[in-house]
């Protein structure tokens, strides 16, 4: 048996679902997908998967073998790739936490440049601001706002984002605009920001010349989702703090309007973030230079993203 061969076709068995979509997307005959199986758990001496007419479902073991299986195949490809043709053209897949507002204002809008840049990548995005178990869960890097506390990460700065003070016109209609900070704490109400690790809100900062505030938001409601933090800006039941691209097109529709103009909000900073175990691939390192391009371009007052198309592959 060839245990690589039989590895990588295990893998696939696992990510379709059943064999014959592993079979064609490894255009290979379904017979030698499930011999290949079968040689690994009689080489393993237990059953990997459990097979149904309809789909197979991973075993205890097999669950336990897939997690090791995926890791050594993405060391090895990128080992493979680090001493070939591949350095100057990465390849494989790239799997990336992030928030769902950094995926819907930052990277799914540049998605098309990003693949014809990089044709060979695989881009995995898991969403959330979850605690992320690097290794045990195959993540190369997450793009997170705020200064990381984990110091088994390494981290590269890769842009700020600078905060301010928004309300839909419904609120104002009926709550009118706040005059001073200290309104967000007393008078006023506020989305709650939910750091969900801490189980706490936010607090919200403002600074204006030598007067500095650290104000503890009244809300109604929190959340722990910026998207969902947004929507319920939008939607009358409070103050918000977002940076002007999260925001863009609420605010040209006049959805939103700015709160608090003459003080100065937050700047969070933004980081990449991926274990110090791991050496960073290549992949990883066009990513974050993408990123940081992506930033840049969306800084500017009349960006404009550009038209592009999915490059073919073969």
């Amino acid at each position: 048996m060839d245990q690589l061969s039989a590895m990588r076709v295990f893998v696939r068995v696992v990510e379709l679902g059943n064999f014959t979509r592993a079979a064609q997307a490894l255009n290979m005959p379904k017979t030698t997908v499930t011999n290949l199986v079968q040689s690994l758990e009689a080489h393993l001496s237990t059953r990997l998967l459990n097979r149904t007419t309809r789909r197979v479902v991973v075993t205890t073991d097999g669950a336990l073998y897939y997690e090791r299986a995926t890791q050594i195949l993405a060391e090895l490809d990128e080992l493979d790739g680090s001493l070939s043709h591949a350095q100057a053209q990465p390849t494989g897949r790239l799997r990336v936490e992030m928030s769902s507002a950094f995926a819907d204002r930052i990277v799914l809008p540049g998605i098309c440049d990003f693949h014809s840049r990089y044709p060979q990548i695989q881009l995995d995005i898991g969403i959330g601001d979850r605690l992320v178990d690097y290794m045990a869960e195959n993540v190369d890097c997450a793009l997170r706002g705020g200064t990381p506390t984990d110091q088994s990460l390494v981290t590269r700065k890769v842009g700020e984002l600078k905060l301010r003070c928004y309300a839909s016109p419904l609120y104002l209609s009926f709550h009118g605009m706040p005059d001073h900070p200290r309104d967000l704490a007393t008078t006023h109400y506020c989305v709650g920001y939910l750091n969900a690790p801490s189980g706490r809100v936010w607090q919200m900062d403002f600074k204006r010349g030598d007067e500095v505030h650290e104000i503890d938001p009244r809300y109604i409601i929190s959340v722990n989702d910026h998207r969902t933090y947004v929507s319920a800006g939008l939607s009358g039941i409070g103050v918000i703090q977002s940076t002007s691209f999260f925001v863009r097109d609420a605010l040209a529709a006049g959805d939103l309007v700015p709160v608090l103009e003459d003080w100065e909000c937050e700047t969070i900073p933004l980081y990449i973030v991926y274990p110090g175990t791991r050496h960073i691939s290549n992949k990883v390192r066009v990513f974050v230079d993408w990123i940081v391009k992506r930033l840049q371009q969306m800084d500017a007052p009349d960006a404009e993203e550009p038209a592009l198309c999915l490059a073919k592959t073969a």
